[in-house]
């Protein structure tokens, strides 16, 4: 196996051009969650598409953040944090969040309903799912930090379809949608949000 992990690693120094990846990933659809950190008026999140599960026994979840971010220094600072899984209808959440607008840090909160759960981190109400975290584990490697983080409390909605991203846009994920290869292009166009 240790000379699997050696040539992997040696291949991938050559690296891929950055546009070629990204206009790879473009092709991945993924859920869309805001990563939510800090505690009263000091607090931040972003826009991301890479939460996954870890393990159920303990409840965690991974979440990859870049480092750059207003967000990064407050979850160093507090070592908490929540994971907001949007619906169809928090596609302008999902937007400000994402800092296209210039907003950052407490105004991109502005308009929307949050609670506050056992961390106190700030958490989307109407969230499909609000998950209340607490980081476990760090790994740090090149820009993104991978944030491994302990479920303390959660909140789930239902009835909403959930938002996806895909080819640089908002979908509604919406299961009632026609599901026949044929209904592609209807089904496309119903799940535009």
């Amino acid at each position: 196996m240790n000379s699997l992990v050696r040539h992997i690693g040696e291949s991938s120094r050559q690296g891929v051009a950055i546009q070629d990846f990204r206009g790879a990933m473009r092709d991945l659809a993924a859920g869309v969650s805001i990563v939510t950190v800090g505690r009263g008026d000091e607090i931040s999140g972003m826009t991301v598409t890479s939460v996954s599960s870890l393990s159920v026994e303990p409840a965690t979840l991974i979440v990859s953040i870049n480092r750059q971010t207003s967000s990064w220094p407050l979850l160093q600072k507090h070592g908490v944090f929540g994971i907001n899984v949007l619906g169809a209808g928090h596609r302008e959440i999902a937007e400000r969040f994402s800092g296209k607008d210039g907003l950052s840090g407490a105004a991109r909160f502005a308009g929307a309903d949050w609670i506050h759960l056992t961390s106190g981190v700030p958490l989307l109400a109407g969230a499909l799912a609000a998950f209340d975290c607490e980081v476990d584990h760090i790994v740090e490697r090149h820009s993104h930090a991978i944030v491994i983080g302990r479920v303390l409390d959660l909140r789930v909605s239902s009835g909403s379809p959930a938002l996806v991203y895909w080819q640089r846009q908002y979908l509604a994920l919406n299961q009632d949608a026609p599901q026949d290869e044929k209904d592609l292009p209807t089904a496309k166009a119903l799940w535009q949000v």
